[in-house]
C-alpha cells in the first residue's frame, strides 16, 4: 500500500481556509473587522515568512470558538462550505485525490488549520483521515485553546508518527509515500516522504524544490 499525504490549504484548496473562516465570520458581524483583519493578515505574512508563533496563533485563531454554542458554530460551518470553501475546490485537486483513490492508497489531509474548520472539507474531499490541531472541548464547548501537538512544521511529523504507531505501522511500511505541499513550512515532512511534490509552490519551496528535482505542479 502506497500512503498519499496532501496539505490543505494552498494546495488541495485554491485559498486559505482559517484565513477565510476568520473573513467569514467579520461578514456574519461576529468579529471586528478592524480588529482581526489587521492580525490575521499579519499572522499570515508571519506564516508566509516561516517565523510564524504557532501558539500566539492558536490563541488568536480559536477564540472565537469559545464565545459561541457549538450548535452555532456547526450551522456558521454550513454556511462557510458553501460560501468561502466550496469557490475554493478545484477540479484539478478532486482528480488528483481520485488518482490516488483509484490507485488503492492510504489517504490523509494533514494541516495545521484547526480540525473544527479543516474536518468538513476533508469529508468534502472523501478524504477519512486528517490530522489538523485539535482545539480543546469540554463538555461540548470549546475552551479558546489547542490541545495537543499543533500539527504545523516539525509537529505534522511527530502527529503522523504517533497517527501510524496507533496503526501499527511506520512511513517505511509503505511501498510509497507521497507528500503534497505548497509551503516551505512543510520541508520537515516534505524531505522524509519518497515522493514530495510542490504544489502552486511559495518562492522558497519553489527553489528548494527545483534544486533536488522534485516535481512542481499546479492544482489551480
Amino acid at each position: 500500500m502506497q500512503l498519499a499525504l496532501f496539505d490543505l490549504d494552498n494546495t488541495l484548496l485554491a485559498g486559505d481556509s482559517d484565513f477565510q473562516w476568520g473573513q467569514f465570520l467579520i461578514e456574519q458581524g461576529l468579529l471586528n473587522r478592524e480588529e482581526h483583519l489587521e492580525k490575521n493578515l499579519q499572522f499570515y505574512e508571519d506564516y508566509k515568512a516561516g517565523k510564524l508563533d504557532i501558539y500566539a496563533f492558536l490563541e488568536f485563531q480559536l477564540k472565537p470558538l469559545s464565545q459561541h454554542p457549538r450548535s452555532f458554530l456547526n450551522e456558521l460551518h454550513t454556511r462557510y462550505m458553501q460560501e468561502k470553501i466550496a469557490p475554493m475546490i478545484t477540479d484539478k485537486a478532486r482528480a488528483l485525490v481520485e488518482k490516488h483513490r483509484a490507485n488503492g492508497d492510504l489517504l490523509m489531509i494533514i494541516t495545521a488549520t484547526n480540525s473544527f474548520v479543516t474536518g468538513p472539507i476533508a469529508k468534502a474531499f472523501g478524504i477519512d483521515n486528517l490530522i489538523g490541531t485539535l482545539p480543546e472541548e469540554i463538555d461540548g464547548q470549546f475552551t479558546g485553546r489547542s490541545t495537543g501537538v499543533p500539527s504545523f512544521q516539525e509537529g505534522k511529523i511527530t502527529r503522523l508518527n504517533s497517527w501510524l504507531e496507533a496503526r501499527g505501522q511506520t512511513l517505511q511500511d509503505f511501498e510509497q509515500s507521497w507528500f503534497y505541499s505548497d509551503s516551505h513550512n512543510d520541508l520537515p515532512l516534505m524531505k522524509l516522504v519518497d515522493k514530495p511534490v510542490a504544489v502552486d509552490p511559495d518562492p522558497t519551496l519553489k527553489a528548494y524544490a527545483e534544486g533536488e528535482g522534485w516535481p512542481v505542479i499546479s492544482l489551480r
